[in-house]
């Protein structure tokens, strides 16, 4: 008689909206691949209405306030953070070193260096952490990427990526946004980089940053809009717009590629129809068809990404959005905020230890560094 495959033990940590509305239905959509059977938050009643939620789905979660009881006494497999920034190294660190993997919102952490410290408890641990980045694992992106890398599009050329986003003041007045030690930044690092990541993606190592950053409106220690120009490995020349100023929402990535142009246009995740290829006119019907082609709609989610990092940890193999495909997208941020602050031009690797921006995003630069 064969007995049933013990699924892994999950626990989430952070009970807020994230949690309740991405990881939990990521949690359900495979509930038959991973069983949740902890949650961590230091609110008891909001612990409390979470662990109702998840029952009304047949999940019986255990609850605990304190995160270091909860990994010594439920041992997880997996890890999914949905706290506040400034926790986010930190819970990492410990849940690598208590053997779990970790599946982390964004950002990771707050610094190159802090990024370097989750891949040493990686390296001791045997464990891994990924960001979530979840537009990465919509079908359209994959399919946008297969056919950028596989050259059917012909060579990149011009990127335009746009975040153009608003947050408002009462969105401002909770304590930890706005401020580097609790956020790492403003809209590059909180809002941006979801769609600079997923540039990166598709078009692979960057290699220069230009940039410019400005507090237009709120009363914040960071930016609230920055602009880059980026030079790829591959001669791609792009524009990158992060903004929490702009009434009219969206959120945009074009590619123009010596065959086709193709374009994303969304605002919180995408499905197949919000990617569009445009021919150029020497291109063929036949060729054009091919582009459109998908297997199937799977809508860009945390459950799309939660699915592939199960994948991963199924057969013991670091995840996507891990490891040094991960430190890119920080390393950017870094990069981005290093020239804005700078005025001059950084190149990718320039930023090691002992550089004040690998340390922090604002590099201690006495026009952004922390109020005190």
């Amino acid at each position: 008689m064969s007995s049933t495959p013990t699924r892994p033990r999950a626990a989430v940590v952070g009970t807020g909206s994230i949690v309740t509305g991405s990881h939990l239905p990521a949690l359900r959509a495979h509930s038959d691949r991973i069983e949740l059977r902890a949650a961590v938050d230091v609110d008891p009643p909001r612990l409390a209405a979470f662990r109702a939620e998840a029952a009304a789905t047949g999940m019986d979660v255990e609850g605990y306030t304190d995160f270091d009881a909860m990994l010594d006494e439920v041992r997880p497999d997996l890890v999914l953070i949905g706290t506040p920034p400034s926790l986010h190294r930190s819970q990492t660190v410990a849940a690598l070193k208590a053997g779990a993997w970790v599946l982390c919102e964004k950002p990771l952490c707050l610094s190159l260096a802090e990024y370097d410290e989750i891949a040493a408890a990686e390296e001791t641990s045997g464990t891994y952490a990924s960001v979530v980045f979840q537009h990465r694992y919509g079908s359209g992106a994959v399919h946008a990427r297969e056919l950028i890398a596989g050259g059917e599009l012909g060579a990149p050329r011009v990127a335009h990526c746009q975040t153009t986003w608003h947050r408002d003041s009462a969105y401002y007045a909770v304590p930890w946004r706005g401020r580097w030690e609790s956020e790492g930044g403003g809209p590059t690092m909180g809002h941006g980089i979801h769609q600079f990541d997923l540039l990166l993606h598709l078009l692979g190592d960057w290699t220069e940053v230009r940039a410019m950053a400005a507090r237009l409106v709120h009363a914040t220690e960071s930016e609230d809009v920055s602009t880059a120009l980026v030079r790829f490995g591959n001669g791609a020349l792009a524009t990158v717009v992060n903004s929490v100023l702009s009434p009219d929402e969206v959120s945009r990535i074009r590619v123009d590629c010596a065959d086709a142009t193709v374009e994303l246009t969304h605002l919180y995740g995408h499905s197949n129809g919000d990617w569009v290829y445009t021919p150029a006119p020497h291109v063929d019907s036949g060729r054009v068809d091919a582009w459109r082609t998908h297997a199937a709609d799977v809508p860009s989610s945390h459950a799309a990404q939660l699915g592939v990092l199960l994948d991963a940890y199924e057969r013991g193999v670091r995840p996507p959005g891990s490891g040094s495909d991960a430190r890119r997208t920080l390393e950017f941020a870094a990069a981005l905020y290093k020239s804005a602050f700078t005025g001059q031009p950084v190149l990718a690797g320039e930023i090691a230890a002992g550089d004040p921006y690998y340390q922090a995003m604002h590099g201690s630069h006495p026009d952004w560094s922390p109020q005190r």
